[in-house]
């Protein structure tokens, strides 16, 4: 193979809200973090262990507005993009260093607010929940065939 790949795919929640950074000409950067899990046995001592890794996203322009508006901390979202290492000059004249992620495709899969209502649901009966929307089906005679 003559290429190279720089391509990364995350599930994971939020672990803050977007912070938005506006530039002169109209565009944009959102950033958060994100935390991914990796929970596995301990064979030594039979113990359930939770390892948590954190990642920087940005988005850019209409994404990040997008993210903005939507996301919170604690949603859980899928994240397509490709790594990106930056450096810059601290105010104490210190080179600092980072690694982001730089985000070309997202999907939104769960905010916390649904995740509190399923656990509300489970605890309570399901029954007398009051759906969130009421879904009305199209009479036949609107449909084009």
């Amino acid at each position: 193979m003559n290429g190279t790949l720089n391509k990364v795919m995350l599930i994971g929640h939020l672990g803050d809200d977007v912070k938005m950074h506006y530039f002169e000409g109209g565009n944009c950067i959102g950033r958060f973090p994100l935390a991914t899990n990796e929970v596995y046995i301990n064979k030594q001592t039979n113990e359930k262990i939770t390892s948590t890794e954190w990642h920087n996203l940005v988005v850019r322009n209409k994404a990040a507005e997008i993210c903005e508006k939507y996301l919170t901390k604690g949603d859980k979202i899928y994240v397509e993009g490709r790594i990106k290492s930056r450096q810059w000059q601290a105010e104490d004249g210190t080179t600092k260093y980072t690694t982001e992620i730089q985000v070309t495709e997202f999907t939104f899969l769960t905010t916390k607010k649904e995740l509190d209502n399923q656990a509300r649901a489970a605890q309570g009966n399901a029954s007398d929940q009051k759906p969130a929307y009421d879904i009305q089906p199209l009479p036949n005679d609107d449909l084009p065939f």
